[in-house]
């Protein structure tokens, strides 16, 4: 759960107590979508707050817990794939701006791997250093890191398919950092979609036959 001043409890103690501690996995909750929409917000400003967003990434756990430690696999480092995921649920709800700032932090710290997302790097905060510290033992590539980049451009386009349905719910919501985003040649009920946005403006440049563009406010849940 999460109230205004209520953490998640993450764990439970030797006395079978619950652990309140502000960790990563609440943007998980937002993006299965399992956050009653009057919490939400609470949990989207969690993750945008110094305490938990490094300026490269969300931290796993928050500057402000008692067992934070930014060199720590689980206890304060990043993991892109985490952060793309917050990234996920917070577009899902509607919390573009947070979205954004998660998003531009991901990207630039990018640049220093090579563009080539490790599985972690050190949860120091970008106004202490000019760059993201490597985690020793990170691997690199890594399935997950070198997936998050697509779960971005999904969340940015607002990409839901349901192909059940032959329809396709989009939503795009592109940074103005980034301009514009032109896709081509994504497979779908046996033909290929393709589309340019920009800013929350969408041209479909190709679409399959007998497939429904449905132009959504937000993700839905």
């Amino acid at each position: 759960w999460i109230e205004e001043k209520q953490c998640f409890a993450i764990g439970l103690d030797y006395d079978k107590q619950q652990i309140d501690s502000l960790a990563s996995n609440m943007g998980h909750c937002l993006w299965t979508g399992i956050v009653d929409e009057e919490k939400a917000g609470a949990v989207a400003s969690h993750l945008a707050s110094p305490e938990m967003f490094s300026g490269w990434g969300l931290r796993t756990l928050a500057t402000s817990m008692a067992g934070f430690n930014p060199m720590s696999y689980h206890g304060g480092s990043v993991w892109p794939h985490d952060t793309a995921i917050a990234i996920a649920g917070l577009a899902r709800y509607g919390f573009i701006e947070e979205a954004h700032q998660l998003l531009q932090g991901l990207v630039g710290a990018a640049s220093f791997f090579g563009n080539r997302m490790p599985e972690l790097f050190v949860g120091i905060s970008s106004d202490g250093l000019g760059f993201p510290v490597s985690y020793p033992t990170s691997c690199s590539p890594q399935a997950w890191s070198a997936a998050s980049p697509l779960l971005m451009l999904r969340s940015m386009l607002g990409f839901e398919p349901n192909v059940a349905n032959a329809e396709i719910n989009l939503a795009p919501n592109i940074p103005e950092w980034i301009g514009s985003i032109e896709v081509r040649g994504i497979p779908l009920m046996g033909g290929n979609l393709s589309l340019i946005a920009n800013g929350d403006s969408l041209e479909v440049l190709e679409s399959p036959d007998g497939l429904t563009v449905v132009r959504s406010a937000r993700r839905p849940h």
